[in-house]
């Protein structure tokens, strides 16, 4: 018994001190960089002007928006005229999402910045926080606001295909079990219980 009691000690031993190095901050490693609150490809992201999965609301409702009409318009069918139109507001939603992006890029170096040479007082801090929220507002409605501008000039068949072309709206996997699988099966792997 005692024998027992060892071997088990012996055995836990070196994961006890296995467990206290895996202790890391899921943060470890981002202190390199520049910017710590926006990564390298946020950074990128933001200067190109990209959506910065900011438009959610109205892409994920059904909404959509002119880069990724452009992307798919051969495969939804798009006039030339829809084309040039879509052209049209893209370039302008880019344009203004690049300047606002490099205003939210200013506005998180220089939080950044006032950290890291110390002696922020709340007051300013709060200054500089409105500063990148406002940055960030203003990203966030030149890229939902072009998502607006989109629908009258595309058909419902093709808001539709649109739709269906980027997976939203699937019919739930649960609700109809297709011809030809095993019920029980199809509903374990599609976690339908």
């Amino acid at each position: 018994m005692i024998r027992l009691a060892l071997a088990c000690l012996v055995l836990a031993m070196p994961l006890g001190a296995s467990a206290q190095h895996q202790g890391h901050s899921p943060y470890a490693g981002m202190e390199g960089r520049e910017i710590k609150s926006l990564s390298a490809e946020d950074i990128e992201d933001l200067r190109a002007g990209r959506g910065w999965g900011l438009a959610l609301a109205a892409e994920l409702n059904g909404v959509p928006g002119p880069a990724h009409l452009l992307e798919l318009q051969d495969r939804i069918g798009l006039s030339p005229e829809q084309v040039t139109a879509i052209e049209a507001i893209f370039a302008a939603m880019q344009a203004e999402a690049q300047a606002a992006g490099e205003r939210l890029i200013a506005a998180e170096a220089a939080i950044e910045a006032g950290f890291r040479a110390g002696g922020l007082t709340p007051e300013a801090l709060r200054d500089l926080i409105d500063t990148a929220a406002t940055a960030r507002a203003e990203l966030r409605f030149i890229h939902l606001s072009r998502h607006l501008e989109t629908p009258p000039l595309l058909t419902a068949d093709q808001i539709a295909r649109y739709n269906d072309l980027r997976g939203y709206g699937a019919p739930d996997p649960c609700a109809a079990v297709p011809e030809g699988h095993d019920p029980a099966m199809w509903r374990r792997h599609n976690n339908c219980e």
